[in-house]
């Protein structure tokens, strides 16, 4: 059995009176694309949330690598390894796909406000050069050297995903969080999406989170698949196992009593 690089115990989450979370717990194993689904309203941004820092559980605490992270800050949980993408863009629209991508290199930059104004006769202008070359093969490997150079609120929606993507690569990261890759897209857009997430797991050796609603791409992709229903987990296992559980069916697919005695009929 593969170690897991994420270990989720016993997470409870409310927001006021509203529980979005209820002693939810799993592990996600290194290497793999673990992905969670569930109705809206389920919970699963806000486990991400909690995974990626935005979020204080009320109760729970969260491993990665090793280490409990359940304390601390984003950018502290970033510096160790997680990445993150967002259901709603969050792209710089004003800056160049290339600028957008480099953000996410920024946590991993030595160069301070001592050595900046000494640019030219410090090692930051080759550690810059050093990182721009990584961004690029980022930017090659996701097929989006054509818009290098353009204005990233200019582009089409799926292209933006992808720079999205690319930012969240840049940061180097053990772990990525994907919510929702794939919403908006057509079905070409999806089905490159769907080989980029796999070719970043296969290639790269980043696991993978993900939410997505697609249940082909989720079929197709995962390792492992769990459901989430109003914040509480329904089962965890192989994408296979998780579809034919007939509570998953209910909660999920919607199907009623009379339709899950006929497909076992």
């Amino acid at each position: 059995m593969t170690k897991p690089i994420l270990q989720v115990e016993q997470i409870s989450l409310a927001f006021g009176g509203v529980k979005a979370l209820t002693d939810v717990s799993f592990e996600v194993p290194t290497g793999s694309v673990f992905s969670i689904i569930g109705p809206n309203g389920a919970g699963k941004t806000s486990m991400l949330n909690c995974i990626s820092g935005r979020y204080r559980p009320n109760q729970g605490r969260i491993h990665f690598d090793g280490r409990d992270v359940t304390k601390l800050k984003p950018n502290d949980r970033a510096d160790l390894g997680i990445g993150r993408t967002f259901q709603n863009l969050a792209l710089f629209g004003h800056m160049s796909v290339l600028d957008n991508i480099m953000v996410g290199r920024h946590h991993l930059m030595k160069n301070n406000w001592l050595t900046g104004p000494l640019y030219w006769a410090s090692p930051a202008q080759k550690e810059e050069l050093a990182h721009r070359r990584e961004v690029e093969e980022i930017i090659d490997f996701l097929d989006i050297t054509h818009v290098r150079k353009s204005v990233a609120g200019t582009l089409s929606y799926g292209l933006r995903k992808r720079v999205e993507l690319a930012r969240a690569m840049a940061l180097k990261p053990k772990l990525i969080l994907l919510d929702e890759p794939m919403a908006g897209m057509n079905l070409e857009e999806k089905e490159d999406m769907a080989r980029y997430i796999c070719d970043l797991n296969e290639e790269f050796g980043i696991t993978v989170v993900m939410i997505e609603h697609d249940m082909g791409v989720v079929m197709d992709i995962s390792h492992q698949v769990m459901v989430l229903d109003f914040g509480k987990k329904l089962i965890t296992g192989l994408p296979e196992q998780v579809m034919q559980d007939e509570h998953v069916k209910r909660a999920y697919l919607g199907l009623e009593e009379d339709d899950i005695m006929q497909e076992a009929g």
